[in-house]
This record gives C-alpha cells, sequence and structure tokens, in this order.
C-alpha cells in the first residue's frame, strides 16, 4: 500500500512494529484534531450558540459512523468511553455486577488481556472464574462447550488476542451460548483494525474497543451494547449531561441511553479523531488492509524461520503479531537491541500475565503489523536479527 504520505510519523528514521500497543495516526486524522481546536471549540449538548451546534452535529455524527462500521442496530447503542479498558470495566461493574449471582460462573481464557480479566475479579460475590482450555493455543467451540456448566451465565473473550494474535469464532460460540441462556462479551480491541466487526453477525450482547488502535487518537473508545441490556447497563459515572432532573431532596432522573453513560464533559476532539480514522480506514477499506497484513506476515514468517537463532510461538496461526525470541537473550535485552537499529517492538508479558500457563514462556517479543509497514521493514529486522549481527553486537 502506498500510504507514506499520509502519516507524518513515517518520515521518521524507524520501522514501527508496535502497532497493537498504539498505531499511527494518518494526517487526516490530526488534522480534524486540529481544525475542532482551532476553528469550532466550543463543548458539546450544552451550547446555544453557532460552533456549539456544529460540534453537536460532529459529535453525533461520528456515534453514526461508529454504528454502521460496527453494523450496530440503532445508533442509540453506541457510547463513547475513554477506551476498551473503561468500556469493559463499565460493561462488568455497571450490569453484570448486579446480574451475576453468588455460584455464578464466568468463562475466560488464560491469553486474555488484563483489561478483561481484571474486572471479573473485581466483583464483590462469590462467583467462579473458569477458564476454557486452549487447544494449541486456540480457542475452540468444542472446548467451550466442555467448560460449560448449567452455572455459566457469560462468556467474555478477546475477538483476536494481543499477543498469540488468534481470532476466535465468535459467531459459532455466541450460537451455542445463547442457546444456554449465556452472554457473550467481546474485547474487540485488536480485531476493530484489522477485520470486519459486524456485531449482529457476530450476535454478541457487549463489545468494548478503542479509537488509538484503528489508526484513531488515544483516550476514545466505544461500548456497544444490545440496546434492551444496554438500557439496565447503570452509570459509571454521574454527573453533568447525563441528567434530566435532580432536586435538593434527592430526586432525580437520568437521560436514556447512550447519554446516561456518557457524563461530563466528553473527548470531543477524540470522538471528532475517531470519525476521521473511521473515514480513513473506510477508504483503504478493511478487507484490504486485512489481506495486506495476512499476506506480509506470511512473508515475515518465511523470512524469519530461515534464521537459526529464533524461536516463534505463533508460527502458523493467522495474525497480525507474531511473538518470538531470539534463543538465549531476555526479550527485553533483544528489544533494547533492536532500538539501537531504528527498530520498535513490544517486549515482556503484554499485560496477558497468565498466558504463561498455556505457552511456557513469561516473556516475549513481539512484532505488531499494520498496512503502513512494507517487506523492506522485514527485510531490515531479518538482516538485524541475524545471528552474525548480533553476535557482532556481543548481545549473547
Amino acid at each position: 500500500m502506498n500510504i507514506k504520505d499520509d502519516f507524518r510519523m513515517l518520515d521518521k528514521s524507524i520501522i514501527y512494529f508496535d502497532s497493537a500497543a498504539t498505531s499511527f495516526k494518518p494526517n487526516s486524522v490530526v488534522d480534524a484534531i486540529t481544525d475542532y481546536y482551532t476553528n469550532y471549540t466550543a463543548n458539546a449538548h450544552r451550547g446555544d450558540y453557532d460552533i456549539s451546534y456544529e460540534v453537536d452535529t460532529k459529535y453525533e455524527g461520528v456515534r453514526d459512523k461508529v454504528r454502521n462500521f460496527i453494523n450496530a442496530e440503532k445508533r442509540e447503542e453506541i457510547v463513547f468511553t475513554s477506551g476498551t479498558t473503561e468500556s469493559l470495566n463499565m460493561i462488568v461493574d455497571g450490569f453484570f455486577k448486579d446480574y451475576l449471582n453468588d455460584g455464578d460462573e464466568v468463562l475466560l481464557t488464560k491469553a486474555e488481556h488484563a483489561s478483561n480479566i481484571l474486572p471479573w475479579f473485581n466483583i464483590n460475590k462469590d462467583i467462579k472464574i473458569k477458564y476454557i482450555e486452549l487447544d494449541n493455543d486456540l480457542v475452540t467451540l468444542d472446548n467451550v462447550k466442555k467448560a460449560i456448566t448449567p452455572n455459566t451465565k457469560v462468556i467474555s473473550l478477546a475477538h483476536v488476542t494481543n499477543v498469540i494474535g488468534d481470532k476466535r469464532p465468535i459467531k459459532e460460540i455466541s450460537e451455542f451460548a445463547h442457546k444456554n441462556g449465556i452472554l457473550v462479551v467481546l474485547d474487540a480491541a485488536q480485531s476493530i483494525p484489522h477485520t470486519k466487526v459486524d456485531v449482529q453477525d457476530l450476535d454478541v450482547d457487549f463489545i468494548g474497543f478503542s479509537g488509538h488502535k484503528m489508526c484513531g487518537p488515544t483516550g476514545i473508545g466505544v461500548l456497544y451494547g444490545k440496546y434492551d441490556l444496554l438500557k439496565d447497563l447503570k452509570p459509571h459515572n454521574v454527573g453533568g449531561g447525563m441528567n434530566n432532573d435532580f432536586e435538593s431532596d434527592k430526586r432525580y432522573k437520568y437521560k436514556e441511553i447512550p447519554y446516561k453513560l456518557e457524563a461530563g464533559t466528553p473527548n470531543i476532539a477524540g470522538v471528532i479523531g475517531l470519525g476521521a480514522a473511521i473515514d480513513y480506514i473506510n477508504s483503504i477499506g478493511i478487507d484490504n488492509i486485512e489481506k495486506y497484513i495476512s499476506d506480509l506476515r506470511s512473508y515475515a514468517i518465511d523470512k524469519l524461520s530461515k534464521l537459526n537463532n529464533i524461536d516463534i510461538y505463533n508460527k502458523d496461526i493467522k495474525s497480525s503479531t507474531i511473538v518470538f525470541n531470539v534463543r538465549g537473550v531476555h526479550s527485553q535485552d533483544t528489544a533494547t537491541y533492536l532500538n539501537k537499529n531504528g527498530i520498535c517492538v513490544r517486549a515482556g508479558n503484554h499485560c496477558a500475565k497468565i498466558l504463561k500457563d498455556e505457552i511456557g514462556v513469561t516473556n516475549t517479543c513481539r512484532i505488531s503489523l499494520y498496512f503502513y509497514n512494507t517487506k523492506e521493514d522485514i527485510d531490515t529486522l531479518v538482516k538485524v536479527l541475524d545471528n552474525n549481527n548480533i553476535l557482532s553486537e556481543s548481545l549473547l
């Protein structure tokens, strides 16, 4: 893809392989945010003057863009948050804390991000957390069926995991879960930048995702919920903008969704930037992005597999990530070495601290690809990781 002129960050003398942590922002996103701050700065849903109306129009216009992007049934099902972490916390704290009872079971996997594990740990009830067994690091429908009991009330999974990068069979899991009266929560942080997420086709009950992993700004995200469930979600924050009325005797009335879940001054610039990011991704085509990354990863796996000093832990999984270690070298040392050569990768446990129970390795290096990476980037990486070059740097 010839998009180099679309990203100012691509002018830097670096190779960026950490888009699973956060993606670069195209010029159109930066310009949209700058336009808000320089040409029509005002609060949302609070003013009776022209520039405030412009803010309202563009802010609510993004809600419609998100609705179309994920194919939600209603615009009211789209709630703006600070990101996936807040979305998942709001879902768990605002809905499932009351929905679940002592003895109920929540199904997760040990490959989940901390944001999809710790909120469930914080429910102050005697619920049971169970982990679906992985089959060669993958979630299968058969293993989901094996894990379900009459006490299972919710399955909460990443659509695509942030380390191994496997794409789960969510549609099939949702179908089986709903036949058994089980709700499904989806962490779409890693899938939303790379593949089509159709909430009606997947038939999930709640979703959370972030803007900054899909070319948008940091500090903005989305909570989606089916209308009949979302309307029962209690506000995580209360205050201005989310109430219709309140009195000194403690009587109050909240607004309807989504507004009752968006207390205070929203991240207006973030919402506008998210809308610009959706426009940019749509201009390229999410299917084109998915195919490009798949082809680039195949190229990278082929080249890296020829090195005799590299262990790859997710070689055969269709993914945007490649998780590896240089044999005999700590992952952080490898990352530091690559940084000296202008290559940015993630090292450590990647916020999936119990995945080690499954893959047997505590810390790894992670390459995460996006559509602005190239085969030339891969060639440089392979050259730098070649054993002879590492030896010359005295890394081993």
